[in-house]
């Protein structure tokens, strides 16, 4: 296949790259490259495909740099490829972020999306994989979250641009057939990812003997989720394509998590053991657009790709932060 990946050099992004080139198929990726976070890692997770797989003899990589916001210059890409799947991963994020710049949400997670499906839909693209958020069920009380409950109470910009996503997605698929795939993602973990992320501010604070904030004092749950099964569950979407039902739009929603939420002071206490330090804690209460738990509902994942999630808690953290060792280095 000639796969196009959006947000190649993001953490998810840069994983589905590498995974559909190592098995042989062809992939376009793009990024703005922007500086929402530490823009060496994005070149360094960049430079890892492109010294690998856009080589003279074996170039089925292509990296071109742009901004999903600049219509003209979509058009122009999806003129000179004949792209079989889009996977659309590129996107603002952060949730606290998106309180403090309104505007970059809207320009990347509504216009760009809306870029996006219009390409789509112009170059008859057999099938839109894209990136939600389980960030759209907010306060939602009925627990595990499941893709049947009622996610109109956003307490957060970066959580109601994804629910606007889907609901764009949906008035495609039912009126041009586009044939779309939204999947919430839930906390998404594992080496080379984002900066921003608390997993990864924890590890950097206890190797440094600086403080953590513990947010609602330690009451909160995750459905942390590790990178390897994030990437097999958007590969079985992408292979298999669209799920077909009879006169229905050609549009689905899935949860894709761990399906084992983790009580945040056991999170930290994980880090701990991996690294042998104990976090100095600072308790504090909830923030802005934070919500007390996240749990996955994944039947629909399981009964239509056959998606089993493998990657405990433990074992994804002592990946993370071998890598992290590796990559910043540390010096007792």
């Amino acid at each position: 296949m000639l796969v196009l990946v959006t947000g190649v050099a993001g953490f998810i992004g840069s994983y589905v790259a590498d995974y559909l080139l190592a098995r042989g198929d062809e992939v376009v990726g793009i990024d703005n490259l922007n500086d929402y976070y530490d823009v060496s890692l994005k070149k360094d997770r960049l430079n890892n495909l492109q010294t690998t797989y856009q080589l003279p003899s074996d170039n089925r990589f292509t990296f071109v740099q742009l901004d999903i916001g600049d219509s003209n210059s979509l058009n122009q890409l999806f003129e000179k490829y004949a792209f079989d799947t889009v996977c659309h991963l590129a996107a603002q994020a952060g949730v606290r972020y998106s309180i403090e710049n309104p505007s970059t949400y809207i320009q990347s997670n509504i216009v760009g999306f809306a870029n996006m499906l219009e390409c789509c839909k112009t170059y008859n693209i057999k099938h839109l994989v894209y990136a939600s958020s389980s960030s759209v069920y907010g306060q939602n009380k009925k627990i595990p979250f499941s893709v049947e409950d009622n996610v109109d109470r956003p307490i957060s910009l970066y959580a109601a641009t994804k629910k606007s996503n889907e609901l764009m997605a949906y008035t495609y698929s039912h009126l041009f057939d586009l044939a779309t795939t939204g999947l919430r993602f839930f906390t998404v973990y594992g080496p080379w990812g984002r900066p921003d992320m608390a997993y990864f501010k924890f590890t950097k604070a206890i190797l440094n003997n600086e403080p953590i904030k513990v947010y609602n004092h330690g009451n909160m749950q995750r459905d942390f989720t590790y990178i390897d099964d994030i990437v097999e569950g958007i590969i079985r979407v992408i292979d298999k394509g669209r799920v077909k039902k009879v006169n229905t739009p050609p549009y689905k929603l899935y949860n894709i998590g761990n399906n084992k939420p983790v009580n945040l002071l056991h999170f930290i206490e994980t880090i701990e053991d991996t690294i042998g330090k104990e976090a100095i804690k600072q308790f504090e209460p909830i923030q802005a657009g934070d919500v007390t738990t996240t749990y996955a509902d994944v039947e629909g994942l399981k009964n239509d790709f056959d998606y089993s999630p493998q990657t405990s808690i433990e074992q994804g953290i002592r990946r993370f932060v071998d890598w992290y060792l590796s990559y910043y280095g540390y010096d007792e």
